[in-house]
């Protein structure tokens, strides 16, 4: 009889810091320089050089233990850990140790079911990049660009509480989606900003030991983290069931088919022999600094979620796409600021705007409306003027290309403002219903939906222009005399 197991899986996730200079010197960070232009004796660990703190690093730690609820360690001290490997010109790495600047809090995770999830953090700490090794430019050797070596970096280290790939894919995009907010890094999978590891057990479902522990590396993107995952689980499963042990190893992902790989045995704590590092003094943070770092923190994505769905009545998909990046938040807001249609503004970021950001491949920071312009349209909508198919088939289109004018004024250009006049409305439609005897019949014989064609010809012949909800009106009375 096969046995249920369950995973048991903590990450660590790397954030590279957008500072304009590194963790502790002045080389630029700036991204795509030429190879190893972007070095200097500190960065790489002369003999002689000392290296000093980087406040914007420090800042940066801050806002992101203060965003999810850590307890912040006032005293902060670095220490070296030592290892050799080529992508390390020191030989070894400043990182913190004993006391990380942030310890505790947790993050808020939506899975697809729509339930939730609280997954907790032991600690973020800071500490400096490596260079990066390239395996693919020379035919022969591997070559090493120095210029990310010693770059700010924090490390968010969780508690072993995520159980599936799906929810480390759920925690990944949201702590992605979070740096994004604070303005501390773009969140890049794919150049390496955001990197994520992934240490992965499995045991028997209630049993509380841990299985081996094997992590995983190599995860360029959100989707391949929960790939990963998925397929380490299963691997370790099929071990087990076969009557073997998982080995305590670090395996590579290989994205191409979906597979990890050996890569080496797993280190110890021990192995990197930490030590005190001797050149930095330790880093005090006051209350007074802490509380200065917070007044500068955006509202966060969970705060404008939970104020979406709760005081403008949103659903939570509506919230979601709203607060999925930052920019497409403010806009949403600035729209909100001109109407009290909260529903019809989100689906009009959510939708309509959307769709144009995706045609023309822009940011909306570059969508040439403001909020003032789109809640103006809603209005124009609200009041009975232009039907909605009119405002996002033609006026819409229209507000783009002619900045200058406004929805009312482009509305009565393009001859699109709905007419009220019931005389001309009951004329139209008693020209419908003589042109369509057979279907009158069936309508009044119990097959209603056929209103939708009525309605539909209505409103064709009077090129639009006749207000729907009278057409409404005036078609169901006559079909009901």
């Amino acid at each position: 009889m096969s046995v249920a197991y369950e995973a048991v899986i903590g990450l660590e996730i790397h954030v590279q810091l957008i500072t304009q200079s590194k963790a502790f010197c002045a080389d630029s960070t700036a991204y795509g320089a030429l190879p190893n232009t972007q070095v200097s004796p500190i960065s790489l660990g002369h003999p002689g050089t000392l290296p000093r703190h980087n406040r914007s690093a420090v800042d940066y730690a801050l806002k992101m233990g203060l965003a999810l609820g850590c307890n912040i360690t006032k005293e902060n001290h670095y220490s070296r850990k030592n290892y050799f490997y080529a992508d390390l010109p020191k030989g070894y790495q400043i990182t913190q140790f004993n006391t990380p600047i942030c310890e505790g809090g947790g993050v808020n995770i939506r899975l697809k079911d729509g339930s939730r999830k609280t997954v907790q953090l032991i600690r973020i700490h800071m500490e400096e990049d490596t260079g990066k090794s390239m395996h693919d430019q020379d035919p022969r050797d591997s070559l090493i660009d120095y210029n990310r070596a010693g770059t700010p970096l924090i490390e968010v280290v969780t508690a072993p509480d995520i159980r599936t790939g799906e929810e480390a894919y759920a925690f990944v995009t949201e702590i992605r989606r979070l740096v994004r907010y604070l303005d501390i890094c773009d969140g890049n999978m794919e150049e390496g900003s955001l990197r994520c590891d992934a240490n992965v057990s499995i045991r028997p479902i209630g049993t509380s030991t841990f299985g081996t522990k094997v992590e995983v590396k190599n995860m360029n993107s959100i989707s391949n983290v929960r790939r990963a995952i998925d397929h380490e689980i299963e691997r370790q499963r099929g071990i087990l069931d076969a009557g073997g042990a998982v080995a305590g190893e670090t395996r590579g992902f290989n994205a191409l088919n979906g597979t990890t790989f050996s890569m080496r045995s797993k280190e110890m704590v021990n192995d990197y022999r930490y030590f005190p590092e001797p050149d930095l003094p330790p880093l005090i943070l006051s209350d007074q600094y802490i509380a200065a770092v917070h007044k500068l923190m955006p509202e966060l994505p969970e705060t404008l979620f939970n104020r979406f769905t709760a005081e403008l009545g949103l659903s939570e998909y509506d919230a979601g796409v709203l607060t999925d990046d930052k920019a497409t938040a403010a806009y949403f807001l600035e729209v909100v600021k001109h109407t009290a249609n909260y529903k019809s503004a989100a689906n009009w970021v959510t939708v309509h705007i959307r769709g144009y950001l995706n045609e023309h491949a822009v940011g909306i920071d570059d969508f040439p409306l403001s909020g003032k312009r789109i809640a103006d349209l809603i209005a124009l909508i609200d009041s009975g003027q232009v039907s909605n198919s009119a405002a996002a088939q033609k006026l819409f289109p229209a507000m783009i290309s002619h900045d200058g004018k406004s929805p009312l004024e482009l509305a009565e250009s393009l001859n699109l403002l709905q007419t009220g006049d019931a005389d001309l409305i009951e004329s139209i439609a008693d020209e419908v219903l003589a042109s369509l005897p057979q279907k009158v019949e069936e309508y009044r014989q119990g097959k209603t939906g056929l209103l939708g064609l009525f309605v539909g010809e209505t409103m064709k012949r009077s090129k639009g222009k006749a207000d729907p909800r009278k057409v409404n009106e005036v078609l169901l009375k006559k079909l009901g005399a």
